[in-house]
């Protein structure tokens, strides 16, 4: 008999607020398949409940999303990336797309995919202990898919920095350049306080209002999407891609990073 898939994200709905909360703290909130699926419903079912007001995506654990969860990936490098890279799209596509506002409660690590995660959110709060990187370039890689809701969000200045270095930011530095709406010591407080003000305005108000901020990175998703998704398989079976991967796993330096 077969097993059925733990419970990877939880639902829950408090006075019409949906919480999606992340809770595979054993792969640090990896975008598993189970993870990706359960994350995809729950997101369905606040956006066709109609007393669900606004969806809230946080975390357990001291990781909000490490990104893509690599152990289970099968076949060539490169049909891996590109299943990964689908799933992401898409992924990313409902947040923008969901009638309702999407806020991301942090106070943890965020990398990789889950960069991409919250520059989909509308709306994001960390807290003391958050970190930020783009460390695709340690890797041999680029930020690909998730540059098209990073990229408007960060300054050009922080983007072109944090894109090329790869690393590690805090949640002062990420409010102060667009990554992050609030930095504040105290998470729960400042998300009841903005879902107060959500709760104020309309359901079509907000929908269309979330239409105007979205639209136009929806629209660079339909303009620049297949040949990012491209890119990015194409990286992840090059020789370069290997060695960064490889040396990360062995808890090395690629050959790059000694010379």
């Amino acid at each position: 008999m077969t097993e059925p898939n733990p419970v990877v994200v939880h639902y829950d709905v408090d006075h019409g607020v949906a919480t999606l909360t992340f809770d595979s703290p054993h792969n640090r909130n990896a975008l598993s398949a189970s993870l990706l699926t359960q994350l995809s419903h729950g997101l369905d079912a606040a956006a066709t409940d109609p007393d669900i007001r606004a969806v809230v995506l946080t975390h357990t654990g001291g990781t909000f999303c490490a990104g893509a969860d690599l152990s289970g990936s099968s076949g060539s490098a490169q049909e891996a990336a590109s299943a990964r890279t689908r799933d992401m799209t898409a992924l990313l596509r409902q947040i923008l797309e969901l009638p309702k506002p999407v806020l991301a409660r942090i106070d943890g690590h965020v990398r990789a995919g889950g960069m991409g995660l919250i520059g989909a959110c509308d709306i994001v709060v960390a807290g003391p202990e958050s970190t930020f990187a783009l460390t695709e370039a340690r890797l041999g890689l680029a930020a690909s898919i998730i540059s098209l809701t990073v990229l408007p969000r960060l300054s050009s200045r922080a983007a072109a920095r944090y894109f090329l270095t790869g690393e590690r930011f805090g949640p002062e530095e990420a409010c102060s350049e667009g990554l992050v709406t609030v930095s504040t010591g105290d998470t729960g407080t400042a998300v009841a306080e903005l879902l107060a003000e959500i709760r104020a305005c309309s359901p079509q108000g907000l929908a269309e209002s979330k239409r105007l901020v979205t639209e136009r990175i929806l629209a660079d998703f339909d303009r620049y999407g297949d040949d990012l998704a491209a890119r990015s398989a194409r990286l992840f079976g090059s020789e370069e891609a290997v060695e960064g991967m490889t040396a990360f796993l062995q808890k090395r330096s690629p050959w790059w990073a000694d010379r």
